[in-house]
């Protein structure tokens, strides 16, 4: 077993992986850049090390920066986590490059192969697993985006080579949206993944998400499994409850399958992993197409069509409800494998026992169409606990929200002897979270916890973004959400307070709002000092506001950016005319794609952004007079 692990990664997932060290007697170091020097994992970690500034690219996405920190940590192994640089197949390759430094997860050639989605179509095509009809190799044409809407129809779906999670994915409805959607898609996938390559595929209309956990050992060659025997499946897990193909909320087993269909999509996912020579944890995925007329208590029966989607080459987000379902410590069998020690489980060993649910607790307003928080901290942070209760997670209570990379907080995880006591448990769990000075998705998912469609399981990846009441959603966030500032009206402030009074010897809690509320000041100068980028010049009107460089004519408009993130495109010049509605430039952010639009017509006076750029929320992009 190794000595010391770098986690190449940060929040929860780092901190999980530090847990399954410890027990191993591994020590840990933690990489971090400028905006997480007080992160969690870096106080769990036994050492530390910066390797840069807080924009991702220049740190967690710093392959050589995290490389020379493990060799200065004197660290003979390199967990990636998921996200960031864990399905970089050149990054893989330059640690199994490094001397004396080990890689947690698939070979680079491994990752290669299945990170091409074209490649892995075939691989898979061969190995006898379903695959959805589309191209297997790379289309570079909007006249191949409309010559496969002829012939399979539409709607259709543009996917980036490297894309997941619905990033790099364009779906086309018809031959109009061709060539938009072609160049959104490459920009995303160059924007995502360094890869601007796409293929097609049709678009399923209701599909089911359900993934297969497996484990893998290096076969007699040491390069791979030599069949089936080594590799290990952990059971399925149902992820069909996504917003803009963003899981929200997982579970296992799935509540749609029948024993006989969860059998051979587990047994395809097993053929698929041998015949790519794969090895260490991964997730294969599928679509199964659901019966929008199903009866909730039939399951679906084992002639029902599923489809490879890809295979995940790292470890999961949702990797804790296998454990809570089968008992085993995927991220310990994935040092064991690398190690050389081999896995410690068979096929026969595995069992699944009861159900379990993985509840997202990300800095969300679901109300607001999912919109992730720019700021905030945790005023109180009080997780729930009890039987079947488990929170994996990094940030203490009086910790801030850091915005640059996600917005996940948490993730609840509950498990109980059957799925209807799953969700009584579950309930319970969230409606014991007590979370205060930031918005999260929370009271979504109470909400779900009462959803005829969630409930029966009968739900598809369509539902929340097509057929869940929105009203319902805002309801759910009124009655059970919680924000320490927010808005009284555009120009006042509001800040909330709790309080427990005592009355003739009752115990009341009571709330307070404080209006007009003073802004802290800000240095002169604009906060911390040392060299570097200047901020774009912002904009001010011509009645007052900010000291600024940039005026706004009397009924011009300044554009702002509505989140932090990074432009991906400018669409307009200087001089331009635009409509409203038009384009003026496209933003990324938490991992979207947003465009920005003119609320009203004019001329572009200004443009004060350009391409890779990071703003933050308030930054003037574009000036129209």
């Amino acid at each position: 077993m190794f000595d010391k692990v770098l986690v190449a990664n940060r929040g929860e997932i780092a901190v999980r992986v530090m847990r399954a060290c410890e027990e191993l007697g591994v020590d840990t170091v933690a990489v971090y850049s400028d905006a997480d020097k007080h992160g969690g994992h870096v106080r769990y970690a036994d050492e530390a090390y910066n390797v840069g500034p807080a924009r991702a690219a220049d740190s967690y996405l710093d392959g050589e920066a995290v490389v020379d920190a493990a060799r200065s940590a004197g660290a003979d192994a390199i967990h990636p986590g998921y996200g960031f640089l864990a399905e970089n197949a050149e990054f893989a390759a330059r640690v199994e490059a490094a001397d004396g430094i080990t890689w947690i997860g698939p070979a680079s050639d491994a990752m290669e192969r299945l990170g091409e989605k074209t490649h892995a179509r075939r691989v898979m095509d061969d190995a006898d697993v379903p695959i959805v009809p589309g191209t297997t190799e790379p289309v570079t044409d909007v006249e191949a985006v409309t010559a496969f809407g002829d012939e399979y129809g539409y709607p259709v779906a543009i996917k980036a080579e490297g894309g997941g999670g619905g990033r790099g994915m364009k779906v086309v409805e018809s031959a109009d949206e061709a060539e938009e959607a072609l160049e959104s898609a490459k920009r995303e996938g160059e924007a995502y993944f360094s890869n601007d390559s796409v293929y097609l595929e049709r678009y399923l209309q209701t599909p089911r998400h359900v993934e297969v956990q497996i484990v893998a050992d290096e076969g007699d060659d040491g390069e791979g499994p030599a069949d089936t025997s080594d590799v290990v499946h952990l059971g399925e897990r149902d992820c069909s409850l996504q917003r803009r193909h963003q899981k929200v909320i997982e579970e296992g087993p799935s509540p749609a399958l029948s024993d006989e269909l969860r059998e051979k999509i587990g047994e395809a996912a097993r053929r698929g992993v041998a015949a790519a020579d794969y090895t260490n944890a991964g997730t294969v995925e599928f679509l199964v197409e659901e019966d929008p007329d199903r009866d909730p208590s039939e399951p679906l029966g084992p002639d029902t069509p599923f489809y490879f989607l890809e295979v995940n080459t790292r470890i999961q987000v949702e990797h804790t409800v296998t454990e809570e379902l089968t008992g085993i410590d995927i991220v310990k069998e994935q040092l064991r494998v690398a190690s050389g020690e081999g896995l410690s489980v068979s096929q026969d060993d595995v069992e699944l026992e009861g159900h379990a649910i993985e509840f997202r607790i990300n800095a969300e307003n679901a109300a607001d169409d999912f919109q992730p928080a720019n700021e905030g901290s945790l005023d109180t942070y009080d997780p729930p606990g009890g039987i079947g209760v488990r929170v994996d997670d990094a940030l203490r209570q009086g910790d801030e929200l850091v915005t640059d990379y996600d917005s996940m907080i948490a993730k609840l995880i509950v498990r109980a002897g059957d799925r209807e006591t799953c969700l009584a448990r579950s309930k319970r769990a969230l409606a014991e979270y007590d979370i205060d000075g930031v918005v999260t998705i929370v009271p979504f998912h109470r909400l779900m916890l009462d959803d005829e469609r969630f409930v029966d399981g009968t739900h598809t990846t369509k539902y929340l973004d097509e057929e869940l009441d929105r009203e319902l959603v805002a309801e759910a966030q009124e009655r059970w959400g919680s924000e320490t500032v927010g808005a009284a009206d555009d120009d006042e402030e509001v800040t909330e307070r709790e309080f427990t009074v005592e009355v003739n010897g009752k115990r009341f809690d009571v709330e307070l709002e404080e209006r007009g509320a003073p802004a802290i000041p800000v240095p002169e100068g604009g906060g911390s000092g040392g060299s570097g980028q200047q901020r774009p010049p912002q904009a001010k009107s011509d009645d007052g506001g900010d000291e600024g460089d940039v005026d706004v004519a009397e009924g011009g408009e300044a554009i702002d950016a509505e989140m932090q993130g990074t432009i991906l495109s400018v669409d307009v010049a200087e001089g331009d005319e635009v409509a409203a509605g038009d384009v003026v430039c496209v933003l990324e952010a938490m991992k979207m794609e947003n465009d920005v639009v003119a609320e009203r017509g004019g001329t572009v006076a200004g443009v004060h952004v350009a391409e890779g750029d990071s703003v933050d929320m308030g930054d003037v992009l574009i000036v129209l007079e």
